[in-house]
């Protein structure tokens, strides 16, 4: 070499059969012997190069006159620009980084008949240890390896964009000075304005989701003549193996993706509806973060109106019952820089598989749809009226739920009693028999938020498939019981059956029971005759003693009407 730096001058031990076996008469040419050729060699020195390399200089003898190792810096030079003596210049040609060779430098190729000073005397062959660790030229570009691709990529990194990335970073010869891993943490960055080394923002370039790449970089794209100051030296090439975990822009909105789309669609979802729906909920990585499925029960909600992260606010809009979708929600719509402190990283993107289970509105009425109506309906259902129905009851995705077919048979109540949800009361209205219907109830007429421990969830709207059977037409509002027939004038003495002026409770019931017999008068139908007579009967007892007397006794109006009652 042209210059050495001062040493201390150490005796070392060459294990070389080159140091020890000199030959005894002068070299025409160096010799080089390969004490380790690593087993891949992307790139060899070629003159124009510029190296950093290990060596230790001696003498034939073993002594020791010049070590890099000693001053704890590599040797950074220029191959074939006459930086170096002739013997190195030719002795570096063609190495591999890693790779160790034993060079015998005659004195013409070296320092020759001069010599170097006191140092190294006049007509001195030269032996070097040498092991290459660096190699680069001021032609090269950031270079791009791809292990892995994925098959769906339907973006890439471009400038401006902000991702989240693992890396290894690494020296040309493997030594690990920097890794993403043992932090435990994403390196977060904006790609192409600067905030990168000049290689790394053009390595991340067009890189996908999950892609693998290793980028390899000259130092001058890297960190320059002086390093980083600690962990990478001056002149450095540097080598990152990467993996991009997540890709956005801050001028991204969500991304949505329909999945299956129902056939039918009656309403979409707006601003305002209450909304049940599960979700797997992804890293765009396809790292799992959470999912309702998990927990057994939808995620419910309002929408449009800032109970959930604005991107799920936006991507639950237009949505089907039943419908899936995907939606991809930059960080900035969800839970933006902080992240959730678990499971969600900062500046996250998320990806919601949805499935929208129902949604209704609290403006909503029962939604009756009628596929089937007899040609011959004189008689239609109304308040008051015994009804008889069979239905089949689900939730809005098809989960059953109940059947009066289970159980073979009819389910029986009289509308306007509160026998059944409000819903079921306004579906049920001006029916005939043998009409069809399907109900869509919502929860707010039906089991509300609460619902049926075990059988009906809170919030869910309801499907009812029902055929009314039969039907038995009610009493006026406000009557149990009428007279079919003009009333009798002694009506109190009729039922006086041993005339002592006081009526009984059983002669009051034995009384009406008769009547109704006789087709003279109704009861109400759908409630039990014996609990409507006894409340009449109590209705009389206007004293309370257990007995009506002909003082208490009388028609519930002043003036006798055809549907009159006690």
């Amino acid at each position: 070499m042209r210059e050495i730096w001062p040493s201390v001058l150490y005796l070392a031990q060459l294990i070389s059969t080159v140091a020890c076996n000199a030959p005894t008469v002068p070299l025409d040419d160096i010799v080089i012997e390969k004490t380790f050729v690593p087993e891949h060699c992307d790139r060899a020195v070629k003159a124009g190069d510029f190296v950093r390399y290990h060596y230790i200089g001696m003498f034939p003898d073993g002594k020791k006159f010049d070590s890099s190792y000693d001053k704890g810096s590599t040797y950074n030079v220029f191959v074939g620009r006459r930086q170096l003596i002739e013997g190195m210049d030719k002795a570096l040609l063609d190495m591999c980084v890693n790779e160790r060779r034993l060079v015998k430098i005659p004195p013409q190729l070296a320092y020759g008949k001069d010599g170097y000073g006191d140092i190294i005397p006049p007509d001195s062959v030269l032996h070097f240890d040498v092991l290459l660790l660096d190699i680069w030229n001021p032609q090269d570009q950031v270079e791009v390896k791809t292990n892995y691709k994925p098959e769906t990529c339907t973006r890439t990194v471009d400038v401006s964009d902000f991702v989240r990335y693992h890396y290894n970073g690494t020296l040309l010869d493997g030594t690990l000075f920097d890794s993403s891993h043992t932090r435990l943490r994403t390196y977060d960055t904006y790609v192409g304005i600067g905030w990168l080394i000049a290689g790394m923002d053009k390595g991340l370039l067009g890189m996908c989701v999950g892609e693998k790449r290793v980028i390899t970089m000259p130092p001058f794209l890297g960190y320059g003549e002086n390093g980083d100051g600690s962990d990478i030296p001056g002149q450095a090439s540097l080598v990152f193996d990467v993996v991009l975990l997540d890709l956005h822009n801050p001028k991204d909105g969500i991304m949505v993706q329909p999945q299956v789309v129902p056939e039918t669609c009656p309403r979409k979802s707006q601003e305002g509806d209450y909304m049940r729906y599960h979700y797997n909920g992804t890293l765009l990585d396809g790292t799992f973060f959470d999912s309702s499925y998990s927990r057994n029960s939808t995620y419910n909600t309002y929408i449009g109106k800032g109970y959930v992260i604005a991107g799920m606010d936006e991507g639950l809009l237009g949505v089907c019952i039943g419908e899936r979708r995907r939606i991809t929600i930059p960080p900035h719509l969800a839970y933006g820089e902080e992240g959730t402190g678990t499971s969600i990283p900062g500046s996250a993107v998320l990806v919601f598989d949805i499935l929208v289970v129902d949604f209704h509105n609290p403006s909503d009425t029962v939604q009756i749809n009628t596929s089937f109506r007899p040609k011959v309906c004189d008689t239609r259902s109304k308040k008051g009226d015994f009804v008889k129905y069979h239905y089949n009851a689900s939730l809005m995705d098809g989960t059953f739920i109940d059947s009066t077919y289970r159980y073979g048979k009819t389910y029986n109540i009289v509308l306007g009693a509160g026998q059944v949800v409000l819903g079921m009361e306004m579906g049920l209205q001006d029916m005939c028999v043998g009409e069809k219907r399907t109900l869509i109830i919502p929860p707010h007429l039906a089991y509300g938020e609460r619902g049926v421990d075990g059988e009906v969830p809170g919030s869910a709207v309801l499907a009812f498939d029902i055929e009314l059977i039969d039907m038995e037409e009610g009493l006026p509002d406000g009557y149990m019981f009428v007279w079919k027939e003009n009333v009798s004038p002694s009506l109190f003495a009729e039922m006086d059956k041993n005339k002592d002026a006081i009526v009984e409770a059983t002669e009051f019931s034995d009384y009406i029971l008769q009547q109704v017999n006789e087709g003279k008068g109704r009861l109400a139908p759908g409630f039990d005759p014996h609990r409507i007579i006894e409340n009449m009967f109590t209705n009389q007892d206007r004293d309370g003693d257990g007995k009506i007397t002909e003082n208490e006794f009388k028609l519930k109006a002043d003036e006798l009407q055809e549907h009159d009652e006690l």
